[in-house]
């Protein structure tokens, strides 16, 4: 079992190679949901994430010898970087193996941290089989993704951190993957401050300790895709697994719209990017998830290596979710003003179009009828519900999609 001694001396380990991120209050954050909230900045650290953390006290521990044959892990994201940049701080070789098709930026990020990037099979699963035939093949050791002692003691510095700065806090809320990042957390602050709450988030595409939870046993299961693919972990580790058991308080699950809203929000208020999985915590209590005891609460923002490419759809998803952009299907009559008349109502009404769609073909319209598709912003429900009610008052037949 490891214990607080364990996490101590880790943050010891470790504390050269690493940044100590800021611990922030946020005004915004605490009126909105009537606690005072504090933000853990673990976007901020090294490669992006608070992986590093856990691979280079695994490394540090590591005996010269095993040093000197080098390290082999498998990995799709914030791992694969973490090892490969902690590796490189120690002057060994590091091995990622990674699904072939792993985002290209994640790739290149690996291998500019100095690692070997192997691109092999479809999956984790497949990835994970080939580092470690890798690690028979060439006597190197293998570094697991959440699984490990020295890895669950690297990641609990974050408690450390957290309670050296704030002392009286109520409850900590942490994303919940495998379980490395909320076990060590949990031994850091409970092996001091024992009636501290510590809340697990997970997305609901991905529910495998909450699941677990539900049926008393570690429960595997099968991820839908999901915004937050840091987290997304069909099986909960077997240390991992009995340390949540025993001492997380609650175990929450988020929805995608959640998540995205979340983002959005930090982007918005904060000025601060994180990933799907690093914004889940902030999702569990703007929502309501979570049973939090106390006023004082933070927020472990765990990491800020969002993708570019799928950017652009979770701000969509945040803002649909928060009310500012409508999108509604309108039937009116197929006439040479009807748009322009259409489209004045929307201006009176002060929203702005961001795209329209005119279709005259569609199956289900009569003839002489038209079927318009708008996508609006707007200030939120309640301007929504003006727009609607305004376009229903002047005869159109109105569907919000």
């Amino acid at each position: 079992m490891i214990s607080l001694d364990d996490i101590k001396k880790a943050h010891k380990n470790i504390k050269d190679y690493i940044h100590k991120t800021p611990l922030i209050y946020s005004n915004s954050l605490s009126n909105m949901t009537g606690f005072e909230v504090y933000i853990k900045l673990e976007n901020l650290q090294k490669t992006g994430s608070f992986k590093i953390r856990g691979a280079t006290n695994k490394i540090y521990n590591m005996p010269e010898d095993k040093k000197k044959r080098g390290v082999v892990t498998a990995s799709a994201g914030n791992h694969a970087q973490g090892v490969a940049l902690s590796a490189y701080k120690f002057g060994i070789k590091a091995s990622v193996i990674m699904p072939e098709k792993s985002s290209i930026s994640k790739q290149l990020a690996t291998k500019g941290y100095g690692a070997e990037v192997i691109l092999y099979g479809n999956s984790f699963d497949d990835a994970l089989e080939y580092a470690r035939s890798i690690e028979k093949e060439r006597g190197c050791t293998f570094i697991h993704t959440y699984d490990d002692e020295d890895l669950i003691a690297g990641q609990g510095t974050i408690g450390l951190e957290i309670l050296d700065e704030l002392p009286d806090l109520n409850s900590i809320v942490v994303p919940v993957g495998g379980g490395g990042l909320i076990s060590g957390i949990s031994i850091a602050v409970k092996g001091q401050k024992i009636d501290t709450q510590i809340i697990g988030v997970q997305a609901a595409a991905s529910p495998s300790m909450y699941l677990s939870r539900q049926m008393g046993k570690n429960t595997p299961v099968i991820s839908q895709p999901t915004i937050a693919d840091g987290i997304a972990i069909k099986r909960i580790g077997d240390l991992t697994f009995p340390i949540i058991q025993h001492m997380v308080d609650e175990i929450v699950i988020v929805e995608e719209e959640e998540i995205a809203e979340a983002i959005l929000l930090l982007m918005e208020r904060k000025k601060t990017v994180v990933e799907g999985a690093g914004a889940v915590p902030l999702s569990a209590i703007m929502n309501t998830r979570t049973k939090i005891q106390g006023k004082k609460v933070v927020l472990v923002l765990s990491g800020g290596n969002i993708d570019m490419n799928i950017l652009e759809r979770v701000i969509e998803k945040g803002l649909v979710k928060s009310g500012r952009v409508l999108r509604l299907e309108i039937e009116m009559i197929d006439a040479p003003d009807a748009l322009t008349r259409l489209i004045s109502i929307i201006a009176e009404k002060r929203a702005n179009i961001l795209h329209i769609v005119h279709d005259r073909l569609s199956r289900k319209l009569p003839i002489l009828k038209t079927l318009i598709e708008l996508s609006l912003e707007t200030k939120g429900f309640e301007h929504n519900e003006e727009i609607t009610g305004k376009l229903i008052n002047m005869g159109y037949k109105v569907r919000a999609i």
